[in-house]
């Protein structure tokens, strides 16, 4: 028997916005390269642990790219493919092409109660399943493994209800019924199989890069590094956007990490895949393959306003996404923040650092005897550090004439 290359990837993000901006255009580039990395590092089987999507509702493009790059990497069947639901995937609607997913080798699992049916998925197999585990068969080899869409509490308790009933007190913490469902399932692990785990969950110890959106209330939502079954050859993990091995695991639980720099908090880091070799009974060999940087996020730190609009001129023809830091001692005139944008496309935010004695100077004076358009000039400038736009306080007032209108309407 030959052993299986499986790649694990997860958090897609697909259809993500960055302040306001789409990186959709990002997201095909790395999609068209992933399917080269799949064929070139000759994958058994790639999984893909959770957040496909940004959002339950995503746009048609992203649902289009997905489905798209699903059939390319199916191969007409020859590669299997395991997707389960994140946090920020509506489940129903991520599973609703399973039926005609399956043609193709596609297995899709939506909540920790998702029964996959048996029987032919492309040129594989799934030969046996139930609530929480499928065992496939993939090239003359078998794997058995146990499927953790995101666990909310409701999910979890739905399939933990009997068990509940009977251990309440032991059940009470999150991290408690993931390590007893987990060591439930375990049970279907074999010497003779391939042993694995998929799930989108946060595990302690796990370094969060900032554009997650949590899912642990006050530390409750926490798994434990010692919940995951010891019989388990490797945990493919998504959630977290680092790539990074989870604490007390000796290696086999990990975090595979977004694709793209999704915040400016983690453009520190690179970005990768897992691709990892089993064999029953043998530890996993596993090797980091690096994605590529479509578009870079950066920080540009400036000394001044006019070091800012060289900066912009500077680098008016790359293609990065920016944040301008820009240390001033007084606020940004409309003006000079056109001037920015309009030299360098894609700038982000302009945050400008104002000395602590000026931001004293500027505090908002007495609201006495004063026009409200400069009182909302002088309070957004206050807390944004740059003048409003002209269309903005033009909204504003047309909204405030219309209030007043309806007042006077309604008093007479």
């Amino acid at each position: 028997m030959k052993n299986m290359r499986i790649l694990h990837t997860s958090d897609w993000h697909l259809g993500k916005n960055l302040e306001g901006y789409s990186r959709m255009d990002e997201q095909e580039a790395f999609l068209r390269d992933f399917i080269k990395i799949v064929n070139e590092q000759k994958v058994d089987m790639v999984i893909i642990a959770g957040d496909v999507y940004d959002s339950p509702n995503p746009p048609a493009r992203a649902e289009k790219m997905f489905y798209d790059t699903l059939k390319k990497l199916s191969a007409q069947g020859e590669r299997l493919t395991l997707v389960i639901a994140g946090n920020h995937d509506n489940p129903e609607r991520l599973v609703a092409a399973g039926p005609l997913a399956r043609d193709h080798g596609i297995i899709m699992v939506g909540t920790p109660k998702t029964v996959v049916p048996t029987g032919e998925y492309g040129k594989h197999q799934v030969i046996a399943s139930g609530e929480g585990f499928i065992e496939v068969a993939v090239n003359g080899e078998n794997a058995v493994i146990l499927t953790l869409p995101y666990p909310s509490e409701k999910r979890l308790n739905e399939v933990l209800y009997e068990e509940m009933e009977e251990e309440e007190e032991r059940l009470k913490a999150y991290g408690e019924k993931i390590k007893f469902l987990l060591e439930n399932l375990s049970g279907h692990f074999r010497e003779d199989s391939i042993n694995l785990i998929v799930s989108h969950l946060f595990a302690a110890g796990s370094e969060e890069s900032g554009s997650e959106r949590s899912i642990q209330l006050g530390g409750s939502f926490i798994v434990d590094g010692s919940s995951f079954p010891e019989k388990a050859q490797y945990i493919a993990l998504g959630h977290i956007h680092k790539p990074q091995v989870v604490p007390g695991t000796e290696k086999r639980a990990r975090y595979s990490g977004s694709p793209l720099h999704y915040s400016k908090k983690e453009i520190n880091f690179g970005k990768k895949c897992f691709v990892v070799e089993l064999h029953p009974q043998q530890e996993a060999l596993i090797e980091e393959v690096p994605f590529k940087v479509y578009k870079p996020i950066e920080i540009w730190k400036c000394e001044n306003i006019q070091a800012a609009l060289e900066r912009c001129e500077e680098n008016k023809d790359r293609e990065c996404w920016v944040y301008l830091e820009i240390h001033t001692d007084r606020y940004i005139r409309e003006d000079e923040i056109k001037l920015m944008k309009n030299l360098k496309k894609d700038i982000l935010e302009i945050m400008p650092l104002i000395a602590e004695g000026e931001r004293e100077e500027s505090a908002l004076n007495s609201f006495a005897d004063r026009k409200f358009e400069d009182i909302f000039k002088e309070f957004y400038a206050k807390e944004r550090g740059m003048e409003p736009d002209s269309e903005l306080i033009d909204l504003l007032l047309a909204i405030i004439q219309e209030e007043e209108e309806e007042e006077a309407h309604e008093a007479s």
